[in-house]
C-alpha cells in the first residue's frame, strides 16, 4: 500500500512525518508503510540477530546487528530517491557510531553494510526476492539472506562480479556464510 500524497524528494523523506509513530520506506519517491508482521516473524528476526551477536562476540568482530534501525539508500529506476529499512543490517560499530549526530541512513557514497536480511511476508516476497536483490547487489553489499517462513528455506546471496549468486538452505543444513565461515546455524534453529 502506498500513501497517495505527492512524491517525496529523499530530503523531504528525511524530515517527513504524519503525526503518528508509522515508519516508511521511500520507493521512488512515494511512501510505502511498514507493517508490523507477525510474532513468528519478529520471533525470526530475534532469533538470528541473537545468533550472528554471539558469533561476532566469539570472533571479537567489532561489528553491530541493527534490526530495523538503519535506512540503506538505494538505486532503483536510475534514481535515488528511495530508502529500504531492512529487518536487519550488519555494519561495522564505527560506522555505526557516524549515524548517532544524523538520520541513520547509509548513504550510496558510503560503504554499504556487510550484511543485509529480510524475513519474507506474503506482503513483501516480491519486493524481497526480487527488487531488494536487484538494489543491493548495485550497492556491492557482499551478502543478501533472504529468511523465508513461507517456503521453509534460507537463501545467502553472495555477491560475485556484480551479481548475487544464491545459495539455499533448508532443514537441518548449515547455513554457509563466507562473512561467518565458522557460523553453527540451520535454518530449523532460526524458524524454532
Amino acid at each position: 500500500m502506498t500513501i497517495s500524497i505527492d512524491k517525496l524528494t529523499f530530503a523531504e523523506y528525511l524530515n517527513y512525518t504524519d503525526g503518528s509513530d508509522r515508519r516508511y520506506e521511500l520507493v521512488n519517491g512515494e511512501l510505502i508503510p511498514m507493517s508490523l508482521g507477525t510474532g513468528k516473524h519478529g520471533a525470526i528476526i530475534k532469533s538470528i540477530e541473537h545468533s550472528l551477536e554471539t558469533e561476532i562476540a566469539s570472533q571479537n568482530l567489532d561489528w553491530v546487528v541493527l534490526p530495523g534501525l538503519v535506512g540503506i539508500r538505494s538505486p532503483r529506476g536510475g534514481k535515488w530517491d528511495t530508502c529500504r529499512i531492512p529487518d536487519l543490517v550488519l555494519i561495522p560499530a564505527e560506522q555505526w557510531r557516524t549515524l548517532a549526530t544524523r538520520e541513520a541512513v547509509i548513504e550510496f557514497t558510503e560503504a554499504p553494510p556487510i550484511l543485509v536480511i529480510e524475513v519474507v511476508s506474503e506482503s513483501t516476497k516480491n519486493t524481497d526476492y526480487r527488487a531488494k536483490r536487484s538494489e543491493y547487489s548495485i550497492l556491492d553489499i557482499a551478502e543478501y539472506w533472504i529468511i523465508d517462513p513461507l517456503l521453509n528455506k534460507l537463501i545467502i546471496f553472495r555477491l560475485d562480479d556484480g551479481w548475487y549468486e544464491p545459495a539455499e538452505f533448508e532443514g537441518d543444513d548449515l547455513i554457509r556464510s563466507s562473512i561467518f565461515p565458522t557460523l553453527q546455524l540451520s535454518l530449523d534453529l532460526v524458524l524454532g
